[in-house]
């Protein structure tokens, strides 16, 4: 009995909670986890069990697995609590009950939400949606997926809460939005001394900000480039905070780690940040520490890349000898197999270092920001506090990284993009923002552990009401909390604002139209639809011309052979038409009315049209 489909949604909506609280009650008590880190690392290990699912051609089964191990998790808690006779404790820290109660404004916003996005539906969303239909990973001969070679780590999470709490557009999202708040949630746990309100404020004020290099994007699309540098940064702070503890260190991070090596191709590149980050704290804290002993660090950074593994190996038998986008050979690196010559090569350097420098552009201005405010804060506490920060060597450290990783979108570009959209370094700024958010990211969480090392007072050294050096720094104190916070409120305020403004605009938007014509198919068993179907529709934005109007249309309708048209040649649209078996408009105009009129008696407005042929004859039905 397959539990998704025989069991009411209701019900297996609720046995998913129970699971995922199960497992976080587990991973709480057994590995002792500081409640911060307990969500990521949860929603990490599922994402990477039913990857593995999904590989082994076992993904429902091994979903179904998951599922039912929490449940049994959180069942064998709650007799251990009923044989002590023990009641469970809940205490909420004002910081705590602040964040969830935030995280739950914004999750609600999701559920409100539809997809609009352009990469949604080219691959994020329709490869979702087949893995929900099928249960199973893509094949060769998945037609409706022409990317086949994008991971599917957090798609592999997003298919597991989908199966048991619905298949809506809504539901995907807040699926992605656990994962997003989850990561923020752990950048808090870096913090030790958790009386001290301010490192909360100053914390939630830098990583607000964050939000303001995701725009292109925001949170309400299924897009992953925004995940990949909070995960590194949610692995960075658990490194640190348990850079005395090993095992800890190395068991919360190998489902972060592993998780980001499949999120995207370029994941690798954010998941070595943070393995390099455990590399470095174990090289630091190696005497007095258990990091020497034995092989639990190699072990750890070798079991990291078991999902990367798993899915290259996947990519070289399975899809042996398909062609996939953004493909690297040894003849594209000689510039011919990517169609460019010498000069286009050179204008697509020199385009590149300009938009990289000009702070026109939001990711080096953010760049710039934040060097200086780090050079500023380091020669403030140098100055007056008289405390050597190393937030200007994570700034080293993380120029380091942004220049490597700008080489790689440079080679990405010359080698194995195409032309038409390496010309123009198409979405140069969503793929240079997921680096600036782990720059500022990684510069914020420094700064504060930087701040929190520069009170007067150590933790336990004095009761909380009197930690303060003198009346005045205690007055700079809460003086801070007000600033920090009320920028943190006003930065969050702007980030609902345009979610909000996206979630009442949906009714205008292409895939609002679309589906209010097509409606969302599923079809039980995954067969997709093999009709043939043509849209019509003005080519506003150069929707129809850039293929947006035909993946909505693939994902709406399941259907892979899916065409776009902006107006009709009359003399010859007999022929045009007799190539499909459904017209489907999603705009009408009067040129386009006229001839349905004059050669198929129809009046044109939004609908299908069913294309019947009698002999040479070709006639339109409207049948929805």
């Amino acid at each position: 009995m397959e539990l998704g489909m025989e069991m009411p949604l209701a019900v297996t909506a609720v046995l998913l909670l129970l699971s995922m609280a199960g497992y976080m009650l587990l991973a709480r008590r057994m590995l002792a986890l500081q409640w911060e880190f307990v969500p990521v690392f949860t929603f990490s290990s599922i994402a990477c069990l039913v990857f593995l699912g999904g590989l082994v051609g076992m993904l429902y089964p091994v979903s179904l697995g998951v599922l039912l191990g929490g449940d049994l998790s959180l069942l064998v808690m709650a007799l251990l609590w009923l044989r002590r006779r023990a009641r469970p404790r809940l205490s909420l820290s004002i910081f705590q009950l602040g964040f969830f109660a935030g995280s739950l404004f914004f999750l609600q916003m999701l559920l409100r939400n539809r997809l609009t996005h352009y990469d949604n539906f080219s691959h994020w969303a329709i490869v979702l949606k087949l893995l929900l239909s099928t249960d199973a990973f893509p094949t060769p001969d998945a037609a409706l997926i022409d990317f086949k070679n994008y991971p599917l780590g957090v798609t592999s999470f997003l298919y597991y809460i989908c199966r048991f709490a619905g298949h809506s557009q809504s539901i995907m999202l807040v699926a992605q939005g656990l994962l997003i708040f989850s990561c923020f949630y752990a950048m808090f746990g870096i913090i030790a001394d958790k009386q001290r309100f301010l490192l909360y404020a100053f914390l939630a004020f830098g990583l607000s900000t964050l939000s303001f290099f995701n725009i292109t994007i925001r949170i309400t699309n299924l897009l992953v480039d925004f995940l990949l540098p909070i995960y590194a940064l949610a692995a960075l702070a658990a490194v640190y905070r348990y850079r005395e503890s090993p095992k800890r260190a190395c068991l919360v991070v190998l489902p972060l780690a592993g998780l980001l090596t499949v999120v995207k191709s370029t994941g690798i590149l954010f998941a070595a940040v943070a393995l390099l980050f455990l590399v470095y704290m174990a090289f630091v804290y190696r005497r007095g520490s258990s990091w020497s002993d034995g092989f639990l660090l190699p072990i750890a950074l070798c079991a990291s890349f078991l999902p990367y593994i798993g899915w290259s190996r996947r990519m070289a038998t399975v899809f042996e000898g398909v062609e996939n986008k953004f493909e690297v050979s040894s003849s594209g690196l000689q510039g011919a197999a990517t169609g460019k010559t010498p000069e286009q090569m050179k204008d697509i350097i020199s385009l590149f270092l300009h938009s990289s420098t000009d702070l026109a552009t939001r990711p080096a201005l953010g760049i710039a920001a934040f060097e200086v405010a780090a050079i500023v804060a380091s020669l403030f506490a140098a100055i007056v506090l008289k405390r050597k920060w190393k937030l200007w060597k994570a700034m080293l450290a993380l120029n380091a990284v942004v220049l490597l990783y700008y080489a790689g979108i440079l080679a990405l570009y010359l080698y194995s993009m195409p032309l038409d959209e390496a010309i123009q370094l198409a979405g140069f700024e969503r793929y240079a923002s997921s680096i600036v958010v782990l720059f500022a990211g990684g510069l914020t969480l420094c700064a504060a552990v930087d701040l929190e090392r520069s009170f007067y007072y150590k933790i336990g050294e004095m009761p909380s009401a009197r930690a303060f050096k003198s009346v005045a720094t205690k007055g700079y104190y809460q003086k801070g909390i007000w600033v920090c916070t009320s920028v943190a409120a006003i930065v969050l305020l702007s980030e609902y604002n345009g979610i909000q403004s996206i979630a009442a605009g949906y009714d205008g938007t292409l895939p609002n139209k679309v589906a209010a014509v097509t409606g969302d198919r599923w079809y039980e068993g995954g067969q997709a639809d093999s009709h043939r179907y043509l849209f019509y529709a003005s080519d506003t934005d150069q929707q129809v011309t850039n293929y947006y109007l035909q993946y909505i249309g693939k994902y709406f309708l399941y259907a892979p052979n899916v065409d776009g048209i902006v107006l009709f040649y009359e003399d010859n649209m007999d022929n045009l038409l007799s190539g499909y078996d459904y017209l489907v408009v999603v705009e009408s105009d009067s040129d386009g009315d006229r001839l349905l009129r004059k050669h198929y008696g129809v009046q044109m407005e939004a609908g299908i049209y069913q294309i019947t042929r009698s002999g040479e004859q070709i006639g339109l039905k409207l049948v929805n």
